[in-house]
């Protein structure tokens, strides 16, 4: 038939709903506008143990679109694929734990691919993949922010914290709202990449003093280091040094590559907290649930075991209890 295009997801589902009310699949084809042959091969070709279900046609036509084994790459597995893309996992991230869970391998470029193809389909899976931005070049400039008191450099910490041998290292900074209403304090545990975030409604040393104290309280134990870079609303790491028992260092000026992992970090909380963001308005449920998204998360540098996992030892399965 000329101008042939392939089924949609959506017309999978309106296929299985006028299949249950009984349409025949002459009656199908015209109410789809369709060719018979193209209802009688879809229904004939898609169709699982349990008969025909809409999203399971729709991955097995995918799978054979781009020449994918579906026997070896099983429904149920593009099915915790897609649940997973959903929930904000990069495919790499994805091909990982599945790997050490389940030991199915699966390529992330499969995955790129099958979203790819479910965008051309209608669908919105897309929408889910995280990108990154065009990083602006930025050039130095005065700092107008002026010293802080008693600083300590980071040329004075210790080498242990480099290692990241232990648990207890903290990389700190803030993230600003929009007009500059409203911060973010963000904390993040060197060797597990564990992230704490707190809010404040302005970015005082008293306010973020307490943000800190308030956010790593709970984990005093596995407090040792923390390092911050040079702005002023650091200003009172005295007291917090204090409050936790702790050691506070400074990277030196314009060496964000000093407190790299913390930087990275902040690029990923603003996925949940975007620039054009007011922070004054941030609720502590919204905080929660952007931390649990990032610390249940799988990383590639921690063996595709999330930062939960590695900092209070333990394990979970996340994949293959989306269908539980």
């Amino acid at each position: 038939m000329r101008g042939y295009t392939q089924l949609t997801q959506e017309q999978r589902y309106q296929i299985y709903i006028l299949k249950q009310a009984e349409y025949n699949q002459a009656q199908i084809a015209e109410m789809l506008e369709r060719d018979k042959s193209t209802i009688s091969r879809e229904l004939r070709r898609n169709r699982g143990l349990k008969g025909y279900r809409p999203r399971q046609a729709h991955h097995l036509a995918l799978a054979r679109r781009h020449g994918r084994a579906a026997p070896r790459i099983s429904d149920e597995i593009w099915q915790q694929v897609e649940a997973l893309i959903r929930d904000e996992w990069s495919p790499e991230q994805i091909v990982g734990r599945i790997k050490m869970e389940q030991g199915v391998g699966i390529s992330h470029e499969w995955i790129y691919q099958y979203v790819y193809a479910d965008k051309r389909s209608g669908g919105d899976l897309y929408r889910y993949l995280r990108c990154q931005k065009a990083r602006r070049k930025r050039y130095g400039t005065y700092d107008r922010r002026g010293c802080i008191p008693n600083q300590v450099s980071i040329d004075e910490r210790p080498a242990v914290v480099d290692s990241k041998r232990r648990f207890g290292d903290w990389e700190g900074d803030t993230v600003i709202g929009k007009g500059h209403r409203g911060a973010l304090v963000t904390l993040v545990e060197r060797k597990s990449l564990y992230t704490v975030i707190r809010s404040v409604i302005n970015k005082t040393a008293k306010a973020v003093r307490g943000a800190v104290v308030d956010g790593l309280s709970p984990y005093i134990d596995w407090v040792h280091t923390i390092t911050y870079d040079n702005g002023r609303e650091f200003a009172d790491h005295e007291g917090m040094a204090s409050d936790l028992d702790t050691r506070i260092y400074f990277a030196h000026p314009y060496a964000s590559w000093e407190r790299g992992l913390n930087e990275n970090t902040n690029g990923l909380i603003r996925q949940y907290f975007p620039k054009g963001r007011d922070l004054t308005t941030v609720t502590r449920h919204e905080i929660n649930k952007a931390m649990d998204k990032l610390n249940h998360r799988p990383r590639k540098s921690l063996g595709y075991r999330t930062p939960f996992e590695v900092f209070f030892n333990t394990r979970t399965s996340l994949t293959v209890a989306l269908l539980s």
